[in-house]
């Protein structure tokens, strides 16, 4: 079960759509939520700051920012009221948002970000990433939420994409909270034959028969296609009406951080329903 949310807080226009997700998981669940807004800049780093001849920073400026952070702060709480969640956490970070969700983030069972499509961003301390970095850095799993999303039930019925890999084991098992509320679950199956050693002799069937253990309603879904894995995913979800996507998330080098394994950027960036992934 979820017993702890935590979703990141930063004022932005897009803040309204994940804490909607965030709440309505949180009442589903019985859940405490937690709301994490950053300074964007550590005592330490304004310590050094401070006494750089290069960029000083004043301790005016500094509570300045603590300031900004604590109103956006009392706002959270006041929406997670308005939609009836009440006594949400709100923990102020010292520190980059990445930085900050990451440490928060051990003592939380989900967190909650938007997607990370450049668009609602408020303040320079929201960084490019959020979502991938805090997936393949930290042992929770991330819910990015589409600008978009505006309340609709979550699981409803769910699209898993499935290659067989430890990521994605990771994911479905992350996910099970959800899933356990959900319709249908979709286990969907792109190109399946060009990863035969992964799947066995019937692509899907072993871990729709686990999940079904678990007492979910399963569907095994398998399309072959020349389209982009991620795009086929996009398309299969909104064929199935998806409430949720579940999909793991892959490492790469340190000159291209990561790659969802198959499922491209623009899932990450443009999933039509709120996106489970884990590492």
């Amino acid at each position: 079960m979820l017993k702890t949310i935590l979703v990141h807080v930063d004022g932005g226009p897009c803040q309204e759509s994940r804490l909607r997700a965030a709440t309505l998981l949180a009442a589903e669940h019985g859940a405490h939520l937690v709301g994490s807004a950053a300074t964007g800049l550590s005592m330490a780093s304004f310590a050094v700051l401070n006494g750089s001849m290069a960029m000083p920073v004043s301790n005016r400026e500094f509570q300045d920012l603590r300031d900004a952070v604590a109103v956006t702060l009392d706002d959270f709480v006041d929406q997670a009221e308005r939609l009836g969640i009440h006594g949400a956490e709100a923990r102020m970070v010292e520190d980059a948002d990445r930085d900050g969700l990451l440490l928060q983030a051990r003592y939380a069972d989900l967190v909650v970000v938007s997607q990370d499509n450049g668009h609602g961003r408020s303040r320079a301390t929201t960084e490019r990433g959020l979502p991938q970095y805090l997936a393949l850095h930290g042992a929770r799993p991330v819910l990015v939420v589409p600008d978009s999303y505006h309340g609709k039930p979550i699981p409803g019925d769910v699209l898993v994409g499935w290659d067989g890999s430890m990521p994605a084991q990771r994911a479905i098992n992350a996910a099970l909270p959800l899933l356990a509320h959900a319709g249908t679950v979709h286990l969907a199956l792109v190109n399946p034959d060009l990863q035969s050693g992964l799947h066995g002799d019937e692509p899907g069937a072993d871990m729709a028969h686990y999940l079904a253990r678990h007492g979910l309603k399963v569907d095994v879904a398998v399309e072959h296609t020349r389209a982009a894995e991620g795009e086929a995913l996009m398309d299969m979800a909104r064929d199935c009406r998806a409430g949720l996507m579940v999909t793991g998330a892959f490492g790469h080098s340190r000159y291209r951080e990561w790659i969802l394994g198959g499922v491209t950027r623009d899932v990450l960036d443009h999933a039509p329903a709120p996106l489970l992934i884990a590492h």
